[in-house]
């Protein structure tokens, strides 16, 4: 989803895309980038390597594989978001990294300078967790979209994160997947954590993109 969420910023606006930049923290070293430029193949409607290159040039990876480092590093982006204007969404993946080892150290430190950088430069943090001691969701719906309230919408969700991150979100978006008539069918549960109302939908992926049933 992720890859998707990229391709969809990175797109120039002539391919559907929002054409902004992206910067994506890998904390778990697991992003594949061979997977991103196929997505964005599929997208593309002349799909040449230059295009493809345009594409990328507006993707910035950064690897972390410390607490230390990532606080380093979100330190040192202030200047990068300065020189690049068009840099829109910070994505972490993951947040739960480090937090077992860390949990009591650094991250007061940490939150004020994510906070920092969400306040005065107006971008949007999405920050992705480890699926730990979760329950799977026992929901036999159909696939169209319909209104939820956070007590079912959480089913089986235990927030392990401190207070501090917590805080922070806005929506919190869990996903699943199912087996549905020999298909992989993914679902997506997502909230509004103040007015604690959501939505669930059911999707597809292909390479074209996110396809909602």
């Amino acid at each position: 989803m992720l890859c998707h969420l990229i391709a969809r910023c990175i797109l120039t606006k002539s391919e559907g895309g929002l054409q902004v930049e992206v910067i994506y923290i890998d904390t778990d070293y697991h992003f594949d980038m061979l997977r991103l430029v196929t997505i964005l193949e599929h997208r593309l409607l002349q799909d040449t390597e230059e295009t493809v290159k345009q594409c990328l040039g507006r993707f910035f990876l950064v690897h972390c594989n410390s607490s230390v480092q990532l606080l380093l590093t979100l330190y040192s982006l202030e200047n990068m978001f300065c020189s690049h204007p068009s840099l829109c969404l910070l994505i972490i993946d993951s947040i739960s990294a480090f937090y077992w080892i860390d949990r009591n150290n650094g991250v007061e430190t940490f939150a004020k300078a994510r906070n920092k950088l969400l306040k005065e430069y107006q971008l949007v943090l999405f920050a992705s967790t480890q699926a730990l001691m979760q329950k799977p969701p026992n929901d036999g719906g159909e696939g169209h979209s319909r209104s939820v309230k956070q007590n079912s919408c959480s089913v089986g969700y235990k927030p392990y994160l401190c207070k501090l991150w917590q805080q922070v979100a806005a929506h919190r978006v869990l996903f699943s997947k199912e087996q549905r008539n020999n298909e992989q069918i993914y679902s997506i549960m997502s909230f509004h954590l103040k007015t604690r109302n959501g939505v669930k939908r059911y999707f597809r992926i292909a390479e074209s993109g996110v396809q909602f049933l």
